[in-house]
């Protein structure tokens, strides 16, 4: 396949869809859709929700890559509604996945650390087994089982993804440490914060290679290098912060530390968010940077230091 490429892109408008809008659009025509009808063009749907408006969008668009970014992440609120969220996060993949296959394209797709129980602490390889612990877990696993019956699939598992766009954990630490004099921050829970512009940028590498090596369809773990607690994080943010200039009532020697069971949920979350990133760093011969430089990088530009 030459390039360049008819790209469709759902979920343009989420922090990983943003920077793929930015990151695909080297390899051809990117055509971004969020999930609301007055942001894409006429006759074209990014609902994944209405499973009926996708199918006739694929059809419409006949893109040579779908690159599904949307998903039902509202973790504690999944368990309450598990059927929207089953919809979004399996049955629409399912409906693209047949729908690339029909075409010969590509389908690339996200994933979580959720689709494992958490259990031990050695980093989680991709052929480990899945045992998710909440409705979104356990709905995200469905997704990549759907999406495998295309046989030109690319499948990311990530963690801990933040962007300077939106919320994130960051932002919510600094908002806190301006307004207290302490907080309180789990430290039980392991993971690498992972920058959306990262994943995307990652993905577009990944992609590249294997519209000429189709062999490397496959599921992938995508995160940045190292890892951290939430409570070592929030006090590295804080003292990066701090060293930008940023004014903070709490400083990273404040934060103390809590265990998940002392923060109940709905849904349960799992201890140990580590991914081995190894078969993608060797398949597409990439390096995968500490997760502290990119958290640096996305303080520097949300606090405006140079």
């Amino acid at each position: 396949m030459g390039l360049p490429l008819k790209i469709l892109l759902l979920g343009c408008n989420g922090q990983v869809g943003w920077h793929l809008q930015r990151s695909l659009s080297v390899l051809g025509e990117v055509i971004a859709l969020g999930s609301t009808p007055q942001a894409n063009a006429e006759g074209l749907c990014g609902d994944l929700s209405n499973l009926a408006a996708m199918t006739q969008t694929v059809r419409l668009v006949a893109p040579d890559v779908i690159v599904n970014a949307g998903a039902y992440t509202a973790v504690d609120r999944a368990e309450s509604e598990p059927g929207l969220a089953q919809t979004i996060n399996a049955l629409a993949p399912g409906v693209l996945a047949a729908e690339a296959q029909r075409l010969g394209a590509w389908l690339v797709h996200y994933s979580t650390d959720y689709v494992f129980d958490g259990s031990g602490s050695t980093a989680w390889r991709e052929g480990d087994a899945c045992a998710p612990l909440s409705a979104y877990g356990r709905t995200k696993y469905e997704g990549e089982l759907a999406v495998q019956a295309c046989s030109k699939h690319l499948i990311f598992r990530t963690s801990w993804v933040y962007s300077a766009r939106g919320g994130n954990f960051a932002k919510t630490m600094l908002r806190l440490a301006a307004e207290r004099e302490t907080l309180t921050v789990i430290d039980d829970q392991i993971g690498a914060p992972t920058s959306a512009e990262l994943l995307a940028d990652a993905t577009a590498h990944a992609l590249r290679s294997a519209l000429v090596m189709p062999g490397l369809a496959g599921t992938y773990h995508c995160v940045a290098g190292g890892e951290t607690s939430w409570h070592a994080y929030a006090q590295y943010v804080l003292a990066q912060a701090s060293s930008l200039g940023a004014t903070l009532r709490c400083g990273p020697e404040k934060v103390q530390t809590t265990s998940t069971a002392h923060f109940p949920t709905a849904a349960q979350r799992p201890l140990n968010s580590r991914l081995n990133t190894e078969k993608l760093q060797l398949a597409f011969s990439l390096h995968l940077p500490q997760w502290q430089i990119g958290v640096r990088r996305m303080l520097q530009e949300i606090l405006g230091a140079p």
